[in-house]
């Protein structure tokens, strides 16, 4: 069976989908207390190392994961990237430093897998005027790999939500006569709200303000602040009501006619809102995983608000077994071109 390891593991998004694709996990690495027990709580057989990642990539991996350099077939995870420091205008491997990004950087030229799964924000292309992308781009090149990158909407790859990613994927360059990767083609049908929101185990939420409740009452399904007495509105918006632009997020209730906007880390931003279709309410917990994909006897540790931020965190189940199982099949396109 194909081998992975994961760094950044968060609440177990990425590595579903990549376990779901066929992939033995054989390490996965997260900082965060109570998304280390997630992971435990639904695979206790995954090897899960709770531990700052700058403690273990610091280590021999080869003889921490009883693999040897160059046998690993995926490298995934996609560590934060804080800016860069472009003093000596090096744009690689040292100007990473004292970065999360380092420490991915490390793995990669210690296991020096056959291929690598790299994925973060869609705004990491255009941060610091595209430099920091580039910058990890040269790391990636320097250490051996031809690099393909796309961004992908999760919608398009049967998840109920619009939320975009890049996707950066690394091919060893001994291998690339062997190993063709293509990203997955998007799907014909996009699922809506009304795909998943039906029968749904219950589960626990942080319920609006009364005042707050009231005026979502007033909100239709698919509108938002502009769809209610403008004096209301501007008594709720406040400061925000003088602001330019749609503000669309404000006041926002989705209907069951759309997917929902991109899951996030706390139930009520009020730039940021995504009220109920149905009911003046913050989605629940496991409302918020389907809209993940996680599967419904996926469950989170910790409280309330920590699971909001673990399942927020996630890579949608469904795109990342979408990218894994294109990955598998060049990997193992490699090995049977091998054989014949």
């Amino acid at each position: 069976m194909l081998r992975t390891i994961e760094l950044f593991a968060g609440a177990g998004g990425l590595a579903l989908g990549i376990e779901k694709a066929g992939f033995e996990t054989i390490g996965l690495i997260e900082f965060d207390q109570d998304a280390c027990d997630t992971l435990k709580k639904n695979r206790p057989d995954w090897n899960v190392i709770c531990e700052d990642i700058e403690k273990i990539s610091c280590l021999d991996l080869e003889q921490y994961f009883y693999i040897k350099k160059g046998e690993l077939d995926l490298l995934s995870g996609g560590a934060p990237c804080q800016a860069f420091s472009y003093a000596g205008k090096r744009l690689g491997f040292e100007d990473t430093r004292g970065t999360l990004f380092f420490n991915y950087a490390l793995f990669l030229k210690k296991l020096q897998p056959k291929m690598f799964l790299f994925e973060n924000v869609r705004g990491l292309l255009t941060h610091d005027n595209g430099k920091t992308y580039r910058t990890i781009l040269n790391v990636f090149e320097d250490a051996g790999y031809e690099i393909k990158k796309q961004i992908m909407n999760a919608w398009d790859y049967g998840v109920a939500q619009k939320r975009e990613r890049l996707m950066t994927i690394g091919i060893r360059k001994d291998l690339t006569e062997r190993i063709h990767f293509k990203f997955p083609l998007p799907h014909e049908y996009k699922p809506v709200l009304r795909d998943i929101l039906n029968n749904v185990p219950d589960s626990p939420y942080i319920p609006y303000g009364e005042k707050k409740r009231k005026i979502f009452e007033m909100v239709p399904p698919g509108g938002y602040w502009r769809d209610i007495d403008p004096e209301i509105a501007k008594d709720y918006m406040k400061s925000c009501w003088y602001m330019e632009g749609g503000r669309t997020g404000i006041l926002r209730r989705l209907s069951m006619d759309e997917p929902s906007l991109t899951v996030l880390t706390s139930p009520s931003q009020k730039q940021t809102e995504r009220c109920h279709p149905l009911e003046a309410r913050p989605f629940t917990i496991r409302e918020n995983a389907r809209c993940q994909s996680f599967p419904d006897d996926w469950e989170f540790c910790g409280s309330l608000m920590s699971q909001y931020k673990q399942v927020g965190n996630a890579v949608p189940v469904n795109l990342a077994y979408e990218v894994a199982i294109e990955i598998k099949k060049a990997l193992e396109g490699s090995i049977n071109g091998l054989e014949s």
